[in-house]
């Protein structure tokens, strides 16, 4: 059953939206004042494409938003996305409301009623900067991984690593992997080599230049990184680069969640870091250039395990993570929204990209799957999607072993919980009714894989 589904933005993120729901079968609709936008959209996806405001009424109705199950509003103005949401209620009762909200006033805790049902009707709102202040956080507490995903209550994580010439398991089977470690309960599910996507098997071995995830119990993240070869120090002293709302929100993020850590937060607007200087309780916030060099040792990047750069500008947020690893920082994590830059960050040497438009697209993507998908997680542009599902007593999936799975091509099951426990899947493994299953598809399985965890029509 496919969704009519409105899109109130044609930017990235709603481009983006609109290529994976129109892949999948889905009628989908975006709206945007641009004509360039529009125009891209139109001829570039198979979705219908409208030039407009997004929030006037007789646009929406043009959009066909009379039958509309889902409207999604992220265009560059929180305003234009909640009103877009209010007229889609009250004049379409449009079932589902999703949007994007930037500003974090309206968003602080004493207004948690304001998007209610019956005062400003949203049913999720998304905030690319909480969550990208949040998966940074994630990044620190893992060094040397280059994505760090929390799955079942973070009972299980995906973590993303770079295989480097000196990493210990380069040229070894991955069967080989549970005898060499045999206490982790670790499963190899993508690795991205080039442009190519391999869900790998038993004799598949990993290279240099790869980008391998696995998944893996949280609690065994340490020493699963060590056997990649990364033993690298907790972040005890930080450079923030930056301090718009993202590189305020990570700073207070860590002030709450990781008091030990030493913050520096270098800002070029002496005003603005006057302004987030009073916000912050313990970090110091510098004003300066991050292209130069003395601001930043003004910072002690020299003494710091990661600078972390996160101005408006690809471009700058690049130099500057280079430019700190020169003068010393360990690592360097930076904000990139240019996708045709990712192939370049690893050979630079920055250790994490941060793309808001990916994770902007995945927290959209989680609330709009059918089945019982629970979340999902886009890894890179084109790799492919974590999926985190559960399943149903009435699903194709319960009942058989793996191996009889009529599984679509690249996939692959990454653990089964089951009453808390974390199991492994092999061959022999039996889903059953209440499992979480947590696996990995490429992009063009996504679709049929919902399929997998639907409810058998003979249940009706």
């Amino acid at each position: 059953m496919s969704l009519k589904v409105i899109i109130c933005g044609a930017g990235e993120v709603g481009y983006n939206l609109a290529g994976y729901l129109a892949t999948e079968g889905n009628d989908v609709t975006v709206i945007d004042q641009s004509k360039e936008l529009i125009k891209r959209v139109s001829e570039s996806l198979d979705v219908a494409g409208i030039i407009g405001h997004a929030s006037q009424p007789d646009i929406l109705e043009n959009a066909g938003i009379e039958d509309c199950d889902i409207i999604i509003a992220v265009t560059q103005v929180d305003e234009i996305n909640m009103v877009a949401c209010q007229v889609a209620h009250s004049l379409f009762n449009v079932p589902t409301k999703i949007a994007r909200i930037r500003s974090q006033s309206y968003l602080q805790p004493i207004w948690s009623q304001m998007f209610a049902r019956n005062h400003l009707p949203i049913d999720v709102v998304i905030s690319p900067e909480l969550e990208i202040a949040k998966s940074i956080t994630r990044d620190l507490e893992i060094p040397g991984a280059m994505e760090v995903i929390p799955l079942s209550d973070d009972k299980v994580r995906l973590v993303g690593v770079r295989i480097e010439n000196d990493t210990p398991l380069i040229n070894t089977p991955l069967r080989q992997l549970t005898s060499l470690f045999p206490d982790l309960d670790i499963t190899i599910v993508g690795i991205k080599r080039g442009d190519s996507v391999i869900i790998p098997h038993s004799e598949d071995q990993m290279l240099p230049g790869d980008e391998a995830y696995f998944v893996i119990p949280s609690v065994q993240c340490k020493r699963a990184m060590a056997a990649f070869g990364h033993e690298e120090p907790e972040t005890r002293r930080a450079v923030i680069c930056g301090g718009g709302n993202i590189g305020l929100i990570l700073a207070k993020e860590l002030e709450k969640e990781h008091p030990e850590i030493n913050i520096k937060i270098v800002e070029s607007n002496l005003t603005r870091a006057q302004s987030i200087s009073a916000e912050l309780e313990n970090s110091i916030v510098l004003g300066g250039n991050i292209l130069e060099t003395d601001i930043l040792f003004e910072a002690g990047v020299e003494k710091s395990e990661v600078i972390i750069t996160l101005t408006n500008d690809d471009e700058t947020n690049i130099l500057a993570a280079l430019l700190g690893k020169k003068c010393g920082s360990q690592r360097a994590i930076a904000l990139v929204n240019k996708s045709n830059y990712n192939t370049l960050m690893g050979p630079l040497g920055i250790d994490v990209v941060i793309n808001p438009k990916a994770i902007t697209v995945s927290q959209v993507l989680s609330y709009v799957r059918r089945g019982r998908i629970h979340s999902v997680h886009s890894i890179q542009e084109n790799f492919g999607e974590l999926i985190e599902a559960d399943a149903l007593d009435t699903s194709n999936i319960v009942g058989k072993p793996l191996k009889e799975i009529d599984l679509p091509k690249n996939t692959r099951f990454g653990a089964i919980i089951r009453n808390d426990q974390i199991i492994v899947p092999g061959p022999q493994t039996i889903i059953e009714g209440g499992d979480r299953v947590i696996l990995f598809a490429a992009k063009e399985a996504v679709a049929k894989v919902e399929r997998l965890f639907s409810v058998r029509l003979e249940y009706f």
